[in-house]
C-alpha cells in the first residue's frame, strides 16, 4: 500500500511544486517588470510587498510539500535590529527555507545564477548582491555593496 501511495503521491507533489514554481516566476515578473533603477536602487511600494508577502508563502508552500515543515521559536530580528543576517553553513537549497521565514532579504548570489531561467528572475526580485566570479575586484565589491545596503537606514531589505 505504501509504494501505491509512493506513485500516487510524487507525481502529485511535483505537479504541485512546478506550479508553485511558476506561480513564484511569474509574481517576481510582475514585481520586476519595468523596475526603475533595476539592481542600483531598492523596491519599494507594491514591489516589495508583493515579493516579500507571495514569494515567501510560496516558498513555504513549496517546502510542505516537498514534506519539509518548519517552526520558527523565538522572534526574528528586524532590519534596524540586524541589516545582515548570517546563515551557515550555506551549502543548500535549505538556505531558501531561512529566505522564506525571514521576509525574503536580499541575498549574496553568483552573478551566473541571474541569467538562469525562472530562477533567475525570482532570484533577482530579491535584489541579490552579485558576485562575479570573473572580476578580480569581485570579493572588495562585494563587501562594499554589504556595507552600503547595511548603512542604508531600512531603504534596502536585509542582506543574507
Amino acid at each position: 500500500q505504501s509504494v501505491l501511495q509512493g506513485i500516487i503521491l510524487l507525481p502529485l507533489r511535483l505537479i504541485c511544486i512546478v506550479v508553485i514554481l511558476l506561480l513564484a516566476w511569474l509574481f517576481a515578473s510582475i514585481a520586476t517588470f519595468r523596475q526603475p533603477g533595476r539592481g542600483f536602487l531598492p523596491l519599494k511600494g507594491w514591489r516589495r510587498r508583493m515579493i516579500q508577502t507571495t514569494l515567501s508563502y510560496l516558498t513555504r508552500i513549496g517546502y510542505f510539500m516537498m514534506g519539509f515543515q518548519v517552526k520558527v521559536k523565538g522572534k526574528v530580528a528586524s532590519l534596524l535590529e540586524a541589516p545582515i543576517f548570517v546563515v551557515a553553513p550555506h551549502s543548500s537549497f535549505f538556505d531558501a527555507i531561512v529566505c522564506a521565514l525571514t521576509g525574503m532579504p536580499s541575498i549574496v548570489s553568483r552573478a551566473e545564477n541571474l541569467s538562469t531561467p525562472v530562477f533567475g528572475t525570482i532570484l533577482s526580485s530579491l535584489q541579490p548582491v552579485a558576485v562575479s566570479r570573473q572580476d578580480p575586484d569581485s570579493r572588495k565589491n562585494t563587501v562594499a555593496e554589504i556595507t552600503r545596503r547595511a548603512l542604508s537606514r531600512g531603504q534596502w531589505p536585509q542582506v543574507i
